[in-house]
């Protein structure tokens, strides 16, 4: 994909699933990264320093809070000294906390959403936005397809995936007359840890003791237009680095879709 190479991409909650998915891709594109995650997963993110140096590539690693602005800048302005530029922004950290009718989520489930899904995103542009350089740069905010519509016992996460629409909206008003782009992208149930695991399971199959991945599945495929229950990492990734690269070069204020036809079916 043509624009990549030797451009240099920070990817926020970068050690696991489609953050980790989004470095791989920038890097099989020629983009050097900057992988940012909290201290808590260390480990994992060192594995995706590891998955893009393979793809010979160059990657600096950094542990970084998206809700500490202070911790955050510094990890943006490490990694663009050790790079020497920035060219993409790709604001992927967020959370999916377990929900409940809006009036009866607690206060502490609602901020805690709304600091990592709506202010660490707009951290992470904050950071971000002053290294990118005069040729301008290519903005991608993870939402959701929570951010385009309602659903039941999801008050907190639609709301903060709602509101970085908006952000991405003004950002892309703010910043086109230096040629940045700034879009969003919104999966639908993508195969990761978040989604395949046992509470989830339950959650999409009460009626049955013991659901399985499988029985999962069935209730999530019937949900889409195509016949398969959730997206890969690598659709999404596939996604964000169309909008980064020269192919996107005049697509700027919009929300992207990858979700297998969830919202247009339901």
């Amino acid at each position: 994909m043509s624009g990549l190479l030797n451009k240099v991409v920070v990817v926020t909650g970068a050690a696991r699933g489609t953050g980790r998915a989004h470095c791989e891709r920038f890097a099989d594109e020629g983009a050097d990264v900057i992988a940012l995650d909290v201290p808590a997963v260390a480990d994992d993110l060192d594995d995706t320093a590891a998955r893009v140096r393979d793809r010979g590539r160059g990657c600096v690693a950094g542990l970084a809070d998206v809700r500490d602005l202070g911790a955050l800048t510094a990890a943006v302005d490490a990694g663009v000294a050790a790079l020497g530029r920035l060219d993409f922004i790709v604001a992927n950290a967020g959370v999916h906390t377990a929900g409940a009718p809006a009036w009866e989520l607690t206060d502490q489930t609602w901020q805690h959403t709304l600091d990592i899904n709506l202010t660490g995103v707009w951290h992470t542009v904050k950071a971000a936005v002053p290294h990118l350089g005069p040729d301008g740069g290519s903005i991608i905010i993870i939402s959701s397809t929570n951010g385009l519509r309602g659903t039941v016992n999801t008050a907190h996460y639609t709301a903060s995936k709602h509101a970085v629409v908006g952000l991405a909206r003004t950002l892309a008003n703010e910043l086109g007359p230096k040629r940045i782009r700034v879009n969003t992208v919104h999966p639908g149930a993508v195969g990761t840890a978040t989604l395949l695991n046992e509470a989830t399971f339950k959650r999409l199959c009460p009626d049955l003791t013991s659901p399985t991945a499988e029985d999962a599945a069935q209730v999530l495929a019937a949900r889409n237009l195509l016949p398969v229950p959730w997206v890969e990492p690598a659709d999404v990734a596939n996604a964000v680095v169309f909008l980064a690269s020269d192919a996107a070069r005049y697509i700027t204020g919009t929300q992207l879709v990858v979700d297998a036809g969830l919202t247009q079916k339901t």
